[in-house]
């Protein structure tokens, strides 16, 4: 921090005692340097640049629709890196397809939609297999709804419901017994569309 930024942050604080205008120097470079350090930590593609970095290893998802962040015309495309510089969180459920209470690690589907800055009403899920279901954003205010990239601590494969898997945390709300939240669990998913 250079000294000129210490002198303006030291005019602020003219009228206070000698202690007290030092404390709040103190305070004021802790809060910088804190504020410049978690941005030079931050992957590329979250730094808060407009655009997205290109993805450099293969795609696996594809965003479009009414998103502000792009990185290939109006489309985001994200590679595993990508994705992985996403904040994690894990959920640990049961599913209509899977035995038992499985851990599912990966993104919140609002992290995503929020770093996009998606704006709209419904996120259209498509499928490797074509299967396409409209799901309501509010679901993802309402709800930790995961995209899973790890099943049990092993990455999800194509073969079996991956590499991204739609996951609502169905054990932790009694509305998500609801059948119509199971349609909701995209299995490979590869495209969000947003309106």
């Amino acid at each position: 921090m250079s000294q000129n930024t210490f002198a303006g942050m030291a005019g602020a604080c003219e009228t206070r005692s000698d202690a007290s205008r030092t404390g709040q120097i103190r305070r004021l470079a802790r809060i910088a340097l804190l504020g410049a350090g978690l941005v030079a930590f931050l992957p590329p593609a979250l730094a808060g640049e407009d655009n997205l970095s290109s993805p450099t290893g293969d795609v696996v998802l594809t965003v479009t629709g009414s998103i502000k962040r792009t990185n290939a015309d109006d489309r985001a495309l994200f590679d595993e890196a990508m994705l992985a510089a996403l904040p994690q969180k894990s959920v640990e459920t049961t599913t209509v397809v899977t035995d038992g209470v499985r851990r599912f690690d990966g993104f919140l589907m609002r992290d995503l939609l929020d770093y996009l800055g998606a704006d709209g009403e419904t996120v259209t899920a498509s499928a490797i297999n074509d299967y396409i279901i409209d799901i309501p954003m509010e679901d993802f205010s309402r709800f930790d709804v995961l995209v899973a990239t790890h099943m049990d601590g092993q990455r999800l494969q194509p073969s079996d419901k991956g590499p991204l898997w739609i996951v609502y945390p169905r054990d932790d709300h009694d509305a998500l017994q609801d059948i119509r939240y199971d349609y909701r669990w995209v299995w490979q998913l590869v495209r969000l569309n947003v309106e």
